[in-house]
């Protein structure tokens, strides 16, 4: 991560229970949002599932203390967001529009104003194996986790949307 980087801070999240779990914290410097640091979770590789409250442990983890401004979560996740909000996190449904999203996340790559840091390996693993399906308007959907955190990230907070934030923070956040 580039030297004092710091807020706002949000994490980006494409949950999982079989596919892989994808998590990512950003945090910005000048006008450059950089993704730097990563949780990502295969319960196939690891041959062991995990709960909404063990992956709310890891996102915790992810924050590391910091002030999150927002976690933005994969829409169809809705009893992770439920957690989430429960726990006190300013949370909001990810933006799912595939082909704007990629659209977007790849001018805000191709511009510079969104960099991945070499800390973040799966994420930088999946972009090199992200292919798009022969003769669809549509991406392959294997090694497109992180692909999804970010895109959600993108299409989310980098839109303007308004993050919902509960009334009170659980003292375990």
């Amino acid at each position: 991560a580039p030297e004092g980087l710091g807020g706002p801070w949000y994490i980006s999240c494409d949950y999982g229970t079989v596919n892989p779990t994808s998590m990512g914290l950003w945090g910005r410097k000048g006008g450059v949002w950089y993704r730097a640091a990563e949780f990502y979770y295969d319960s196939r590789r690891e041959r062991r599932q995990k709960t909404d409250g063990e992956y709310a442990q890891d996102l915790a983890a992810l924050a590391g203390g910091r002030k999150i401004q927002g976690v933005v979560v994969d829409p169809s996740a809705a009893s992770f967001l439920e957690l989430l909000r429960r726990q006190g996190w300013p949370v909001v449904r990810a933006k799912n529009d595939v082909l704007s999203g990629i659209r977007r996340t790849a001018d805000l790559l191709k511009s510079g104003r969104i960099v991945i840091c070499d800390t973040c390996a799966d994420c930088l693993r999946e972009l090199a194996l992200y292919r798009w399906e022969e003769g669809r308007e549509a991406p392959h959907k294997d090694h497109d986790h992180a692909m999804d955190d970010i895109r959600y990230f993108a299409a989310t907070v980098l839109s303007g949307r308004q993050f919902s934030y509960p009334s009170h923070r659980a003292d375990s956040v």
